[in-house]
């Protein structure tokens, strides 16, 4: 069961809005040491949640993984998502209402300041390491350029300084998809629930490519109709709709259409030039989502990074499947 912290004053947004107070779903795993040095923090992907033993099953392991008997392993669930920290769901403090599309829009930026407030409120001064694949790529990067001496060691996986022109437009397809289900505009607990599972149907296709489809989808003999890769993409529409919520989903989406770590700090060059932690950034060969030219670029400018490249056939879906592949290489630079 996940822990609750509550900021029960106005949280600043970037934009300039704010939200009247703020809560914060997280879990724990292992003990904080008493000096506090040894913290590793997750940062989780767009439609996950504070459990990474869960998402990211095998990451946890004594002998080449992350050992939770020498380690404090926290996870938080990010603003406006479905697991319990304040979103789209939440009641507005001040009207009892649920906010529902009168929810202020926010940043990533946003989503990592709260990262930082919550640490602070935990005592944690400094993190040993900092990780996030995607989106919680995105929050983790924010992070270690707001507060460059909290962050000792930094990873990156399959993501970008800047979210490409290529995957907002893949973003913007999916708002289509679920602003094109009249029910989204209500506040009924399962409104735009269709609109859902046809964006999410779209975002898969972004997260695979030719090959995996190949490889697990094929028919024999099919003409018209029942095709293994029609199922596929419903079954994974009705199974994220049955645990998520469309307004996250859509403000979500729009926080990480956001990302840009060089705006209003002259660029993403020097903006990731004042990064002072460790990195290793790990890109995904079939990656057409966050193509390995974008974790090219953090590498030519973090200044002490290592970049590593995974040959997967799973594209962006890589960074959460090739857990073997991933536990060698973060061990190969750190000694986890």
């Amino acid at each position: 069961m996940p822990k609750l912290f509550t900021y029960r004053q106005p949280f600043e947004l970037e934009n300039g809005q704010s939200l009247p107070e703020l809560a914060l779903a997280y879990n724990t795993l292992g003990q904080l040491n008493a000096d506090g040095s040894n913290v590793i923090w997750i940062c989780h992907a767009l439609t996950a949640n504070a459990h990474p033993e869960e998402w990211w099953p095998g990451i946890f392991d004594k002998k080449n993984g992350i050992d939770i008997d020498t380690y404090f392993v926290i996870c938080v669930n990010t603003i406006g998502s479905s697991y319990g920290s304040t979103s789209p769901q939440s009641l507005h403090p001040e009207t009892g209402e649920v906010y529902g599309l009168d929810f202020p829009k926010f940043s990533i930026r946003d989503i990592s300041k709260s990262l930082d407030l919550l640490s602070e409120h935990l005592g944690i001064h400094e993190i040993q390491y900092l990780l996030g694949g995607s989106m919680g790529g995105m929050q983790a990067m924010e992070w270690a350029i707001q507060k460059p001496e909290k962050i000792k060691n930094l990873v990156l996986l399959a993501t970008s300084a800047r979210h490409s022109s290529w995957g907002i437009a893949l973003n913007e397809t999916q708002r289509m998809a679920i602003e094109a289900d009249a029910t989204f505009f209500g506040n009924k607990k399962e409104a735009g629930k269709k609109g859902l599972e046809a964006a999410r149907a779209v975002a898969l296709v972004s997260y695979r490519n030719y090959r995996t489809y190949q490889m697990s989808q094929i028919d024999q003999d099919n003409t018209t109709d029942h095709f293994r890769a029609s199922s596929y993409q419903k079954y994974q529409g009705e199974k994220l709709s049955g645990r998520f919520d469309a307004k996250a989903y859509w403000y979500l989406s729009k926080a990480m259409d956001s990302h840009d770590v060089g705006r209003k700090r002259g660029g993403c060059e020097k903006a990731l030039s004042g990064i002072q932690a460790k990195t290793l950034v790990i890109g995904i060969q079939s990656d057409f989502l966050f193509p390995v030219e974008e974790q090219e670029f953090l590498a030519r400018h973090i200044p002490d990074s290592a970049l590593e490249i995974i040959d997967s056939t799973y594209g962006h879906d890589g960074f959460l499947i090739e857990v073997d592949r991933i536990k060698s290489v973060l061990q190969k630079h750190f000694k986890l």
